[in-house]
């Protein structure tokens, strides 16, 4: 079981009260029939967005103690990433033990942790059986992109089936691509009826729904799908894919952070939020951290309801780490493979 703060023992660190609190347990969000009343009521007061997106990048900071828990939670909030042509079964295992074990075991020892582990791994439909394999007997879900990733450019049947294919292999996290189109020309009820059909086809697998939104016209597109996509049943609403121009940026996190507020006070349902692209610094990812504490509070920042979708943003997490426990930092060749 991994302590949720900082221990005092063998680094003379204060405790940490941000990390003290459970996460907690609820039901998975249903979906609840579609409501174009809501949807079209959006508006978004784009300046008062940019403005806090743009206070919160340069004024929020955590340091010493502080910094090394919150560093810890978002190791365990990482979705290791491999999406790559050249993947292999043996890249995808050596991705799959880092995310069994992120953390050297003298970190975890000087930190007073064990058992840290990644959020989850994801990677393509033919990858997750080797990722199943390698990943057995630990507790790090499997999850895998699907639906026509990254492009939604195939026909549903085949979306449908891909998504099934990935979940009889052994996923249990979906990471699924919207069809853009319907976005951009505002065919709510058609992207509705979709995400209601992948939903289904996830079975107990749970749903994440990546927006694109670098490639979606308005704040006030991103919002409404953020809704729609929430309304149809996605446990989890997600920036991007990572192979847009545009991925995840603090104005578009802090918009879809509130829909999922908005729905969460409206419906009760839990919805979690996953950032992804672009985001490759320990700094970065403590902003995107504090962001979630800010607008949606604690219960978002475990990884039941907070993720980051990253390949390379572990490495310099542990170079932050050791340099909070050392006081020097290692070259990022002394850190094993992220």
């Amino acid at each position: 079981c991994i302590r949720d703060r900082v221990s005092t023992q063998s680094t003379g660190l204060k405790p940490v009260a941000f990390n003290t609190m459970p996460k907690i347990d609820f039901p998975r969000n249903p979906g609840i029939p579609l409501d174009l009343a809501w949807v079209e009521r959006t508006r978004v007061n784009k300046p008062a967005l940019l403005r806090r997106a743009a206070t919160h990048m340069k004024r929020r900071s955590v340091k010493k103690a502080t910094q090394l828990a919150w560093l810890v939670r978002v190791v365990q909030c990482i979705d290791l990433t491999t999406l790559a042509g050249d993947d292999t079964a043996g890249n995808v295992n050596r991705l799959c033990r880092k995310a069994a074990a992120p953390l050297r075991p003298d970190f975890e020892q000087k930190l007073g942790v064990s058992g840290v582990t990644c959020g989850a791994v994801c990677v393509y439909p033919n990858r997750v059986a080797d990722a199943v394999k390698a990943l057995a007997g630990t507790n790090v879900p499997v999850a895998s992109v699907a639906a026509g990733f990254p492009a939604g450019q195939t026909p549903l049947p085949q979306r449908l089936a891909e998504i099934e294919a990935a979940v009889a292999a052994g996923a249990t996290e979906i990471d699924i691509v919207i069809s853009r189109e319907h976005a951009i020309n505002h065919n709510w009820q058609a992207m509705y009826d979709e995400t209601v059909a992948m939903r289904k086809a996830c079975g107990d697998a749970h749903l994440k729904c990546i927006l694109a939104v670098g490639e979606l016209p308005t704040f006030r597109d991103i919002y409404k799908a953020s809704l729609v996509t929430m309304m149809a049943g996605a446990d989890f609403i997600k920036t991007s894919t990572g192979k847009e121009s545009v991925n995840a940026t603090m104005p578009v996190g802090i918009l879809m952070a509130r829909a999922v507020r908005d729905f969460h006070e409206k419906t009760g349902y839990y919805v979690g939020f996953k950032p992804a692209g672009g985001i490759r610094s320990a700094k970065d990812a403590t902003l995107w951290l504090s962001m979630m504490f800010e607008e949606l509070g604690e219960d978002w920042t475990h990884p039941n309801l907070f993720r980051i979708g990253a390949s390379s943003l572990l490495q310099d997490v542990e170079r932050q780490i050791e340099h909070g426990l050392s006081g020097s930092y290692a070259a990022a060749y002394y850190m094993p493979m992220a």
